[in-house]
């Protein structure tokens, strides 16, 4: 994929950050334009004869191959024809890679209150096999209770009417469906303590999403830690990210850094190597789960 940069609001304005069935999809994509990739490079062709052969242009080759359009099968028929793929069994199989990839997912019922440049990082998040995250501003999307998560989205977009507020949260508790799906990932995630001493809605609400907390971290496949103000300075001065891993060999890890109007996507190995020690050592130095439900306990009796 290389360094792409993409435009989504976050967490603050309601939109979701993973994604469940259909997620695939985007996966997808990204693989089948890989292969095209090198299928095109190991016969020497230019993108630009690529494009011509299908009656495009070079730039539409080159979103093909980062998996950010569609494919039309006629298309994908004539580049094979082009790159001298002539075995049906390889054919067959890359034209239903082509027909699966644009299997809309779940998410696009939500197209009323979805940016259409963010079923990206919902998809990629919803076919990640391990989700790893820190987090310093909020309790994180998937972690959320829907008080919570109206409290946060209704802050974040105080002129929105309550229609879309609803929307937006009917959606965020759509996409926690991916930590009990049949397939559900490994989440790990660090928060940091100013996340939970930062109140969103009011104290009642506040002890449902902590005592929440509590009892989705027992979940087997959820790891959930704590950095206390009391460690004081720590690895994560970057501030929040996240970092996917896929069960398809051919995908290398991402990092997911967010902004106010855009994110950035990151999967150079010297650069994930960089984040990947940050967290490592986030986790090294906050308490391990047991202790961390503890200070999430103490946290519950004080509000």
């Amino acid at each position: 994929m290389g360094r792409v940069e993409e435009v989504t609001a976050g967490e603050a304005w309601g939109y979701p950050q993973a994604g469940g069935s259909g997620g695939g999809s985007v996966v997808r994509r990204i693989l089948l334009g890989s292969q095209l990739r090198r299928l095109r490079e190991s016969r020497g062709i230019t993108r630009e004869a690529a494009g011509y052969s299908i009656r495009a242009s070079e730039s539409k080759i080159s979103r093909m191959e980062l998996g950010r359009v569609s494919f039309k099968a006629r298309d994908v028929e004539d580049l094979l024809t082009l790159y001298g793929v002539i075995d049906e069994t390889e054919r067959a199989s890359l034209l239903g890679l082509a027909k699966e990839a644009n299997v809309a997912g779940w998410w696009h019922s939500y197209g009323d209150v979805l940016p259409s440049w963010f079923p990206t990082y919902v998809g990629l998040e919803g076919a990640a096999s391990l989700i790893r995250v820190y987090e310093v501003q909020f309790v994180h999307g998937l972690l959320q209770t829907e008080g919570y998560a109206h409290a946060v989205i209704s802050r974040g977009m105080p002129d929105a009417p309550k229609s879309e507020i609803e929307r937006r949260v009917a959606l965020r508790l759509e996409r926690q469906k991916v930590l009990v799906s049949e397939r559900a990932p490994r989440f790990h995630v660090v928060l940091d303590e100013a996340a939970l001493r930062r109140p969103y809605g009011d104290r009642a609400e506040m002890r449902v999403q902590l005592s929440h907390l509590i009892e989705i971290s027992e979940q087997p496949n959820v790891t959930l830690q704590i950095m206390p103000f009391s460690f004081g300075g720590h690895a994560g001065e970057s501030g929040a990210f996240t970092m996917l891993r896929f069960p398809e060999s051919d995908l290398s890890d991402l990092v997911y850094l967010e902004q106010l109007t855009s994110a950035l996507y990151l999967d150079k190995p010297e650069e994930v190597a960089q984040y990947e020690r940050v967290l490592e050592r986030l986790q090294q130095d906050s308490p391990g789960p047991a202790e961390s439900r503890d200070l999430l306990r103490g946290l519950l009796q004080l509000s």
